[in-house]
């Protein structure tokens, strides 16, 4: 236990100096306490040092869910943003968009606080982080672009807005969401589930997907706490699985949401277990504070996750499910990753390397350059 209580005091003193200091934009803070030890030399085949889980962080380095652009109103600015990761070690990074946007002329930034007020998919987005990402190459990071915008319900533009991503942007982009399959969230705004007959009709551009190598991250709800409905949408994503078995799919917040947080864990773990054994390239992304909040913070609850995570190490990603509203700041995003990354504290050696120092995303998206360090013994 010592080396887990050693991990989390160091972060905790980070967010101590962070907290000291108004939570505005534009303020500093300590660089010996924010600045991390790692980069990416510590990532590559030819590093030998290994990571002592004593004295360097629990935080994972990856965050394979993260929001450049908000739902509305004014993004933090990617070069900002670029500062934050290399602050908290936080190497490799998703550059999601949003594939649902607020209007133009919308005050709101957050679509639940403009309920009825439609949001609808765009592209407009991942045109805007492929041109930030060219206008600010990230330096000592590694980014990768992702395709935001396809509405699933709508599956005949999807191939086309591909191509003309990439021929705006050839060979930039490497992934491919988050997109929404079902998100009860957005219903006051006029979303809805994804038709389970419209899935067959995704055939081509999940095609184009398997040619590229590309992962697809799908938001796809189980239900929620209503009496009987804590599994409610499952059909659909099991029609994905089965149609796709060959595509990389990444199912974010293992189905969890705001809308069901009282699931039964071994009930929800046995239909992850059941799908992972069913389908190897399904992956499951645990981002989101949501999750911890409301199933990882019970010790008896973490303890059947921990378990799980252990045993299926090699198909869980990290991430924060951060969203770059330019109301927030470095402390809310370094918030964001404390709290997303404690479960790592409770991990064992195998997993925590797979995990949270990255070898699943290397081995997923196929970059050889990179691998995660071996855990000191």
């Amino acid at each position: 236990m010592v080396k887990k209580l050693t991990g989390l005091a160091a972060l905790t003193l980070l967010l101590s100096a962070c907290s000291t200091t108004s939570n505005t934009v534009g303020n500093t803070v300590d660089p010996v306490l924010t600045q991390s030890p790692r980069d990416l030399a510590m990532f590559t085949a030819e590093n030998k040092q290994c990571y002592d889980r004593s004295t360097q962080p629990y935080s994972f380095v990856v965050d394979a869910h993260n929001h450049f652009r908000p739902f509305g109103g004014h993004a933090i600015p990617m070069h900002e943003l670029d500062d934050y990761f290399r602050r908290l070690g936080v190497l490799f990074v998703n550059v999601y968009g949003i594939g649902q946007t607020l209007p133009v002329d919308s005050s709101c930034d957050y679509y639940l606080d403009c309920p009825d007020t439609l949001v609808i998919p765009s592209i407009k987005n991942d045109f805007r982080n492929a041109s930030n990402y060219m206008e600010f190459p990230p330096d000592g990071l590694h980014l990768t672009l992702s395709m935001s915008f396809p509405n699933l319900a709508e599956p005949q533009w999807i191939k086309p807005q591909m191509q003309q991503l990439n021929q705006e942007y050839p060979d930039k982009f490497k992934w491919m969401g988050e997109v929404n399959l079902v998100k009860q969230a957005l219903f006051k705004n006029g979303h809805k589930a994804t038709p389970i007959e419209a899935i067959p009709q995704w055939a081509d551009f999940m095609a184009k997907l398997r040619e590229d190598k590309m992962p697809v991250a799908i938001h796809s709800d189980l239900g929620n706490d209503k009496e009987g409905e804590n599994y409610k949408y499952l059909p659909l994503m099991d029609k994905v699985l089965e149609l796709y078995p060959d595509n990389k799919i990444v199912w974010v917040h293992m189905g969890l949401s705001a809308e069901l947080k009282n699931a039964d864990p071994v009930k929800h773990i046995a239909v992850m277990k059941e799908r992972l054994d069913r389908h190897p390239n399904l992956m499951l992304d645990i981002s989101w504070r949501v999750i911890y909040d409301n199933y990882f913070i019970k010790p008896e609850v973490r303890a059947l996750y921990v378990d799980f995570f252990n045993e299926y190490s090699t198909r869980i990603l990290p991430g924060t499910d951060f969203v770059a509203s330019r109301k927030k700041d470095f402390l809310v995003y370094a918030q964001e990753v404390e709290v997303t990354s404690r479960i790592n504290l409770y991990l064992d050696d195998n997993a925590f390397r797979n995990i949270a120092l990255g070898e699943n995303y290397f081995r997923l998206m196929g970059l050889d350059q990179y691998r995660a360090p071996q855990i000191c013994r």
